[in-house]
């Protein structure tokens, strides 16, 4: 199933994010992770292809299809290209139509550590892989949303034109970079309705796990950190534990608020830890009962 017809049939759409362990981790593992986020009848699973810019479209692929064909779940493969050429990139969206995967979330991808791009590479951009994938067809194509602007853009209008050239290029849903104040969601929302994008917008959110997690998200992605999160921070900066369970809490928070302002879709970066999805997915099935019973 297409993952943007999901969103023509209901609110809120609930999906976790999971990823490929490193090179010397068990794969088993991840295996593992599925087994238990199936239980959570997720709407559906991104996989990743993986950070830095260094992956293997073979992990992303072996494991999204364990999630469509073994669990059936539906899958979302994520697929960058800024490393990467035509050929090797048909041959990749090939292979995953083999395996019946249906969903592609297209990237730039970030760019490796000593990388060198070549001034006639195939992709510079997202919406160039976007492109291709709608001309080879048979595939519905997400693409990513920074509520804060991408962190290479000094302004978010930037952003906000250039989110726009991926819709305009065939992505037909939009996830969002993690975010820790969902006022900044809302103002986002608002500005993307003016620049005519109207596509689902889902939002990510990511529990806070530990300071050091904290500290690389925002030297990756450029998330701003509210009061309160930089108070739990300092409270419990020697109880990593509290940290965690303090963490998840506010996670918890933002997504009841999300949920009660009828957004499209929460996607949750779960780290590959099942409990944090399983807290999360016990608050959004309470806040349903709620809103359920108030409609009556």
């Amino acid at each position: 199933m297409f993952i943007k017809d999901l969103y023509d049939k209901k609110k809120p759409i609930v999906s976790f994010e999971i990823f490929p362990p490193k090179r010397d981790y068990d794969i088993d593992t991840v295996y593992e992770t599925i087994q238990d986020l199936r239980d959570l009848n997720p709407d559906y699973i991104s996989v990743t292809y993986g950070a830095g810019g260094v992956g293997s479209s073979d992990k992303t692929l072996e494991i999204a299809s364990l999630v469509k064909n073994k669990y059936g779940i539906e899958a979302l493969a994520h697929l960058t290209c800024i490393t990467s050429d035509k050929v090797k990139t048909k041959a990749v969206i090939e292979d995953l139509k083999k395996h019946n995967i249906e969903n592609i979330l297209a990237l730039r991808g970030d760019i490796p550590e000593g990388f060198e791009l070549e001034d006639d590479r195939d992709y510079s951009y997202a919406k160039d892989l976007i492109k291709d994938i709608k001309e080879i067809g048979g595939f519905c194509i997400g693409a990513a949303a920074y509520p804060e602007g991408h962190i290479e853009c000094d302004k978010l209008n930037d952003s906000l034109i250039h989110l726009k050239e991926k819709v305009d290029a065939g992505a037909e849903f939009l996830i969002t970079q993690l975010f820790f104040d969902n006022d900044i969601f809302y103002k986002f929302l608002e500005k993307a309705e003016k620049h005519s994008i109207n596509v689902p917008i889902v939002a990510g959110v990511m529990p806070i796990l530990s300071r050091s997690q904290v500290e690389k998200m925002i030297f990756m992605c450029g998330a701003s950190l509210p009061s309160r999160i930089i108070k739990i921070l300092n409270k419990y900066e020697g109880d990593s534990e509290s940290l965690k369970k303090a963490g998840i809490e506010h996670a918890a928070r933002q997504i009841d608020d999300l949920i009660r302002n009828g957004i499209d879709g929460v996607h949750i970066y779960t780290m590959n830890q099942p409990e944090i999805a399983r807290e999360n997915v016990r608050r959004i099935e309470s806040l349903k009962e709620q809103l359920l019973k108030q409609s009556i």
